[in-house]
């Protein structure tokens, strides 16, 4: 794999933040400092910043349609806002917590699927409301599912990634 300049200092900063080993509370206040993109936020806690992944789902890329409405709309929802992160203290293999973010009483989490700017991840989450909540989002064609054709945001990471071994041989 190679990385490019970008990459290696965002692997670098996410390393000197937070990492795996580090423990938090599984319900916590933090300060949202930064959107990376539609499921993938940046908050403050306790003066250390947390790259925080959204549980149960999966937003498009920003490179595919509704990928940068979906960054809009969790901005929308959270940046510069003080929200209660719950999460069951694990993290990806990118060190990004897994979590599910409040505010007021409203789940961004949920929020993004209703409104159809992102898909319930099923491959790694096995909760019903979120099945529900996307099936409401297609029959009323919410966000991206006003579309004709749809590619799931894990098979357009899976075609990049084929691409760019074909590319390098």
């Amino acid at each position: 794999m190679i990385l490019n300049h970008t990459t290696c200092i965002g692997i670098l900063i996410t390393l000197m933040c937070f990492t795996s080993d580090t423990k938090v509370p599984e319900k916590f206040f933090a300060k949202v400092i930064g959107i990376k993109d539609g499921d993938t936020i940046e908050v403050l806690y306790k003066k250390e910043p947390i790259i925080i992944r959204l549980a149960h789902i999966d937003c498009p890329e920003k490179k595919q349609p509704f990928g940068k409405k979906a960054k809009q709309f969790t901005s929308d929802f959270c940046f510069g806002k003080k929200v209660k992160v719950i999460s069951k203290g694990k993290f990806d293999r990118y060190r990004r917590l897994i979590a599910v973010i409040e505010f007021k009483d409203q789940v961004l989490n949920k929020e993004l699927v209703a409104n159809g700017y992102a898909l319930h991840f099923k491959k790694y989450s096995k909760d019903a409301i979120y099945s529900n909540l996307e099936q409401q989002a297609r029959l009323y064609k919410k966000g991206m599912w006003s579309q004709e054709k749809l590619m799931e945001p894990w098979i357009f990471r899976k075609r990049k990634i084929v691409k760019k071994k074909k590319t390098n041989q």
